[in-house]
């Protein structure tokens, strides 16, 4: 068992890589929420959301790294794993034939909950469903399907949720509940939420890891971005900058970072206080560098996607063109090794 239970962490991948043939669907993947987080899990689609939740659901296993729920591993410990786990995959294997009630508790049956029928209501009242215990399964809307598939997570009370798009193909109103519900559910459970839906995140998570060709290329709490944690980011344009103007900008108390974006343009994260803002404009002024523009950027969830979705297409173009000219290096010395060699027989004949 890992040594989580110490520090709160009731969901750890340690280095996950998982391959389809020579295909790497996700690729040293590292991350951990700790208890009573809720985590949104974004990608776009075929990026290796749904793979890394299988591998930590015990659904899977890695060809490289480890899982781990609630501290216990997820292959050499699986059945204590998923006594702390509760998953909602994105398509809910439900038994169209069952009443609510009776599915939920041949789930209790093989989850070996206690006080099964008390729980199974205290599950159905959790998600809003005791007024269709008795309706079939199959009868029942997609968003109160989806209602069951949130309960038969929960019916063992579980540390740990790991819910996949669970409010794809809901209307507005469904969805609206669903989230609803899920904000409730994470004031007493961690829970990983994989989504594509930004706005998603932004109501009901409060942090955000974003996986890209099945890497992770950011983890950050949520007001980190949004700026809730009383960060401004500044545009400042300039008509003359000075060779030290960054360093001069990035000197002042309150500035915290300071990028040159355009050669007369930069980006200013500061503390948010006014104060700051003055001494920003009034440098500029007393510099003379002819201050152009001085404005607040919203940072948005959207803008950070676009932002790393543009970096990881850059890496992979870069990674593309330094293995193909690895292959062209490859093919010289052999070609270059063939021409030697029949040199070599040519002078020995």
């Amino acid at each position: 068992m890992s040594d989580q239970k110490n520090n709160n962490i009731m969901i750890e991948a340690d280095g996950l890589t998982k391959l389809y043939g020579s295909v790497k669907a996700v690729e040293d993947i590292t991350f951990s929420c700790r208890q009573g987080e809720i985590v949104g899990f974004l990608g776009p689609n075929g990026a290796g959301k749904t793979t890394t939740m299988r591998i930590l659901t015990g659904y899977m296993p890695p060809n490289a790294g480890a899982a781990f729920i609630a501290g216990y591993n997820t292959l050499s410990e699986s059945i204590q794993a998923r006594q702390h786990l509760g998953y909602m995959p994105e398509t809910v294997p439900l038994y169209q034939e069952m009443s609510v009630e009776s599915y939920l508790a041949f789930v209790g049956r093989l989850r070996n909950v206690d006080n099964l029928w008390e729980k199974v209501d205290d599950v159905m009242e959790a998600v809003d469903l005791l007024d269709r215990a008795e309706t079939h399964i199959g009868k029942l809307s997609k968003g109160m399907r989806q209602r069951v598939g949130l309960a038969q997570a929960l019916i063992h009370d579980p540390d740990v949720l790991i819910l996949d798009e669970p409010t794809i193909g809901l209307d507005p109103a469904q969805i609206r509940e669903v989230r609803r519900l899920i904000v409730e559910l994470g004031k007493k459970h961690t829970i990983l939420l994989s989504t594509h839906i930004l706005t998603e995140v932004e109501q009901i998570c409060n942090r955000v890891i974003m996986i890209i060709n099945g890497r992770i290329w950011a983890d950050m709490p949520l007001k980190e971005i949004t700026g809730q944690d009383g960060s401004t980011l500044l545009t400042l344009k300039l008509a003359q900058p000075a060779a030290d103007t960054d360093a001069t900008l990035g000197q002042l108390p309150g500035v915290l970072q300071v990028n040159q974006t355009q050669p007369r343009e930069y980006q200013l994260l500061i503390d948010g206080r006014e104060a700051t803002r003055i001494n920003v404009a009034s440098t500029a002024v007393n510099a003379g560098w002819g201050l152009l523009e001085l404005s607040a950027v919203r940072i948005s969830l959207e803008t950070l996607f676009l932002d790393k979705m543009n970096e990881a297409e850059l890496a992979r173009a870069a990674e593309a063109a330094e293995e193909e000219e690895l292959m062209a290096e490859e093919k010289e010395e052999m070609l270059a090794a063939g021409l030697a060699n029949a040199e070599l027989e040519e002078e020995e004949e």
